[in-house]
């Protein structure tokens, strides 16, 4: 039960992105006092860093309703719908808005190291769920402050801690040793320090989804103005039919144009797939090239580069003192993990969720956005914004919009399990596939298509 006192403090939020943003506008929507802590300079940090890359979904799939109430008190122009904005759109023309709207609620420059309940540890039974929580945090001159919340949300996403090269889930051996020319991140092809790294250089672009078919359309681009640009993609499984994305068969168009781009990159010459290859070495040769060394002892045609795109993992480190049931593959929530094991399935849609598959043994400590998803792919922002509309009324009591489902997530058209390790290409394909073999599509567009993230 919430005391008088605690229902008088504000809900935190770590993380003013997309999601995060969205949940303090849903609190308002309720009468509750949110108050969001921002690690970064400014609003939606992590967007910024890829603000070159265009969504593969439109403006109406990335407004969330109850910002788009808080911004219209403010006089904002909403974006034609039907556009597909970059990631620097997304902030000048709705996120930082956004955060303007909501003025102090947004505490920028100050990370969170910890949270736990007051006066309690992990440990502690005692009176547990009538303390409120204690958010212990830094501020940009290292200022150590602490504040107590009713609630915690924790939308601070996955951007800062990508996964490395390593087949195992460790940094390959070498990696740290070569990272002046490793790189975790999507190329901005417009900027001259992008162009001039990869302009007429062999990259190795590592991964299997959109952040990769990304890098292989750009660089196959560029390929076309700068003679000798070549790119070397490392699957750790071999190609099947659902290799490249749902195709054709995607409910978000984009998406699948996405994958045909990067088909079309490989079936034009500008790369080349190199399948079953789990990476555990990138060693240097006596001329200065890197050369990727798989677990099977197999050597990589020489690179200059490396483009590691193998997604993302949750930083826990500032919540050993909150109880949380994690699943113990994906780290995302317990009951939340069958519908998104890419293990198991990724043909159709997750199932929309909310507070219920996101609640832990901690009442009222909710992770969400991207950071839900653990160590899961194929996060889209309308999924985050179902999450935060649920939470934010469970919080305020009211149990039976909590339990409402308001959101219905468009198909992939890739169907059966991602193929997390390697099986042989017929296993695959197998008979039961709903989706065709897709064909290349070209794409044109001023930015390179990509991914969306909640953080």
């Amino acid at each position: 039960m919430t005391t008088p006192e605690t229902a008088e403090l504000p809900v935190v939020i770590i993380g003013a992105g997309p999601v995060g943003l969205a949940a303090a506008a849903h609190l308002v929507g309720r009468g509750l006092e949110p108050l969001v802590l921002e690690a970064g300079p400014e609003p939606a940090a992590a967007v910024r860093d890829w603000s070159h890359v265009r969504l593969f979904s439109t403006w109406d799939e990335v407004i969330d309703p109850a910002a788009e109430k808080v911004l219209a008190a403010t006089g904002w122009n909403r974006p034609d719908g039907a556009g597909y904005p970059t990631g620097a759109d997304w902030v000048d023309k709705y996120l930082q808005p956004l955060a303007d709207a909501l003025g102090t609620r947004v505490r920028l420059n100050t990370t969170v190291t910890g949270v736990a309940r007051a006066g309690r540890d992990r440990i502690v039974d005692a009176d547990r769920e009538q303390q409120p929580f204690t958010v212990h945090a830094t501020t940009a001159d290292g200022t150590e402050i602490r504040i107590l919340a009713r609630a915690v949300i924790d939308a601070s996403g996955t951007w800062s801690t990508p996964a490395p090269a390593g087949a195992n889930g460790l940094a390959a051996l070498g990696e740290s040793a070569h990272s002046d020319r490793v790189t975790y991140r999507v190329p901005d092809l417009n900027s001259d320090g992008d162009r001039n790294r990869y302009a007429g250089r062999r990259t190795a672009v590592v991964g299997s989804g959109a952040s990769a078919f990304t890098a292989l359309a750009s660089l196959a681009e560029l390929a076309k103005t700068a003679p000798g640009t070549h790119a070397l993609w490392i699957l750790r499984r071999g190609i099947s039919q659902s290799t490249y994305g749902g195709g054709q068969a995607d409910q978000l168009p984009a998406r699948g144009a996405l994958g045909l781009a990067a088909k079309a990159a490989v079936d034009a010459g500008h790369a080349d797939a190199v399948t079953g290859f789990r990476i555990a070495e990138i060693s240097a040769n006596g001329d200065g090239a890197l050369t990727l060394v798989s677990e099977d002892g197999s050597r990589s045609a020489p690179v200059d580069e490396v483009i590691v795109l193998t997604g993302f993992r949750p930083d826990l480190s500032y919540l050993g003192e909150v109880r949380l049931d994690l699943d113990e593959r994906l780290q995302a929530p317990t009951e939340l993990a069958p519908l998104i094991d890419p293990n198991v399935h990724s043909c159709g849609t997750v199932y929309p969720h909310g507070a219920k598959e996101l609640s832990h043994p901690e009442k009222d400590m909710y992770l969400v956005g991207m950071k839900s998803y653990g160590r899961a792919p194929t996060f889209l922002a309308m999924t985050g914004y179902e999450q935060v509309r649920s939470i934010a009324a469970s919080i305020a009591g009211d149990r039976e919009a909590a339990e409402r489902v308001e959101l219905t997530l468009p198909e992939t058209g890739v169907c059966g399990g991602s193929g997390l390790f390697d099986q042989p290409v017929e296993a695959q394909d197998g008979g039961s596939s709903c989706c065709g073999a897709p064909e290349t599509l070209q794409i044109g567009t001023s930015a390179p298509v990509g991914f969306i993230t909640g953080s």
